[in-house]
């Protein structure tokens, strides 16, 4: 099953991709060149939604969560969101956006062994 975007979803990850953060160039940087040569798409959109990174063949979603994240009604809106992308069949993975800053090669390998993990599974 493929997973589009809605032309409001397309726009805001054209625009997104040019105004990716810091933490989240430093993890495409390092999912582009992946040992387990997976593909990963940045700023995807995905519904009314734009995932930071996904992974299609593992049906994998990775989000670079900054500071923002945690105040006002963005727990509630992030809640919402991973609910309706976990009912796409989508495993979505979150991570600070600090980890990709010190912590960059655990959170590949991690992300690298799930995607493959779920590949597999998917593929079965």
């Amino acid at each position: 099953m493929r997973l589009d975007g809605s032309l409001t979803g397309r726009t805001n990850a054209k625009r997104l991709r040019k105004q990716m953060t810091p933490p989240e160039i430093a993890l495409w940087l390092a999912l582009r060149s992946n040992e387990a040569c997976l593909r990963f798409r940045r700023q995807h959109a995905a519904g009314r939604y734009v995932l930071d990174f996904y992974c299609a063949p593992a049906r994998l979603a990775i989000e670079v969560d900054g500071e923002a994240h945690n105040h006002g009604d963005r727990p509630e809106r992030d809640a919402a969101r991973d609910a309706w992308i976990i009912a796409q069949n989508i495993q979505v993975l979150r991570y600070p956006a600090r980890e990709m800053l010190v912590n960059l090669d655990d959170v590949v390998r991690q992300i690298t062994s799930i995607a493959l993990q779920r590949r597999t599974t998917i593929e079965s």
